[in-house]
């Protein structure tokens, strides 16, 4: 199995199916938020003369009102990887989520826990109170493994681990076994420097926002979706969200876009770093993207094909 991660904006669909034509792979999704239905836009998936050219997974296959945890996506990754290389066809895990990423590469073992209603309903109400960064904080005192692995505006997420310390006394990430080296696994990292980052950013967020994604978010609302919803909590349909509802304005929507996209990206690196496995190239050492595609290719066969 091979995968390409990195920070979100650094380019890693174009370069994914390059790499894929030559391996004979499929992309399998590594997004918490391409998952959901009707999200395309903010999410950047590929588009369909993109998923044409390869086969792609885990993609649209959740209702926006829909629930999904990371032992769901572990399952059904597990499940395509074994398909594929039955068929003789390289998997490749693209994208950023890195929670995601190491429940299939590490083959996490998740301990399945009641929930309470009660406990839920408790937390939900100190957030309405004093604030999700508040209680964010919280969770990251008692358990910062796990608040490094999750977004600060998952509320979902932050909720769930702060269920599991009351109801048991111990850590969300204590319930989780790890064992490295799950897959033959050949891992690339793609990155920028930061100010080439922070601009790519920039532009991506200008061009979703020429692309619809105002429009989108709001047929999204129309359907009745609001943040209650996990995957409303994406990056950018929050914001744009607020925007629709009249709480902020339109420069102070894309300003905060950028900002929270900067912050994520950072945790990505922050995350993804620690990972040894990972063999970083940064994009602009390299002409174009074939010859960026052709470093990979080479180095996934010296990897995986090895005699």
């Amino acid at each position: 199995m091979a995968a390409i991660v990195g920070p979100t904006a650094v380019g890693k669909t174009s370069i994914a199916i390059k790499v894929a034509r030559e391996l004979n792979g499929e992309i399998i999704s590594c997004d918490s938020m391409q998952i959901y239905k009707g999200m395309d836009i903010g999410t950047a998936k590929a588009s369909e003369e993109e998923q044409a050219k390869v086969g792609h997974h885990l993609i649209d296959i959740v209702e926006a009102d829909g629930q999904f945890s990371v032992a769901d996506y572990q399952k059904l990754a597990v499940k395509l990887i074994e398909k594929l290389n039955g068929e003789n066809k390289l998997p490749i895990l693209v994208g950023g989520t890195g929670l995601y990423y190491q429940s299939v590469v590490d083959s996490y073992v998740f301990f399945p826990m009641q929930s309470r209603d009660r406990v839920r309903e408790k937390w939900n109400a100190i957030i309405k109170e004093k604030g999700l960064e508040a209680v964010y904080h919280y969770l990251q005192s008692i358990d910062p493994e796990y608040a490094e692995k999750i977004s600060s505006n998952d509320q979902k997420r932050i909720v769930r681990a702060l269920e599991v310390y009351e109801l048991t006394g111990k850590t969300f990430s204590s319930h989780q076994m790890k064992k490295e080296n799950a897959y033959d696994l050949a891992v690339v990292g793609l990155y920028l420097e930061r100010q080439d980052l922070y601009s790519r950013i920039e532009q991506r967020v200008d061009k979703m926002l020429q692309d619809g994604l105002i429009e989108e978010v709001e047929y999204l609302r129309e359907q009745g979706y609001d943040l209650s919803n996990n995957s409303m909590q994406a990056l950018g349909y929050k914001q744009v969200y607020y925007y629709l509802q009249g709480f902020i304005n339109k420069e102070e929507m894309i300003e905060e876009i950028k900002k929270e996209t900067r912050r994520y990206a950072k945790r990505q690196y922050t995350w993804f770093k620690k990972d040894r496995r990972i063999l970083w190239l940064n994009i602009k050492a390299f002409a174009d993207d074939k010859l960026l595609a052709k470093k990979i290719v080479s180095y996934w066969k010296g990897v995986l094909y090895r005699a």
